[in-house]
């Protein structure tokens, strides 16, 4: 059995119809897991599933949801200064772009 077999099997148990987008969920709990602590994986996880329930789980809007938690993840332990300075990148960056 493999994680979409597992989760087939889940949403059937639990009497739900749903896609999900294991990548982006796998994703965001690896962001949580390693920027935050261990822990906030699974609870970063159902957050997230609660939220996207509360908007109907329109796949955009879990997209947005996701970014917003997987942003957070990454500013989490960072101090004002080494926030500002990855403003700063991306200000240069976007400027290269633009040019």
């Amino acid at each position: 059995m493999n994680l979409h077999d597992w989760i087939d099997e889940l949403c059937d148990e639990l009497d739900i119809e749903l896609e999900v987008d294991e990548a982006l969920i796998l994703d965001l709990a690896r962001d949580a897991a390693h920027s935050v602590e261990r822990p906030a994986a699974p609870i970063t996880t159902f957050l997230l599933g609660y939220a996207a329930a509360a908007s109907d789980a329109r796949p955009d809007e879990v997209e947005r949801l996701a970014g917003l938690a997987s942003g957070l993840a990454a500013r989490w332990d960072k101090s004002p200064d080494e926030l500002q300075h990855e403003d700063d990148d991306d200000e240069v960056e976007a400027a290269i772009v633009d040019a």
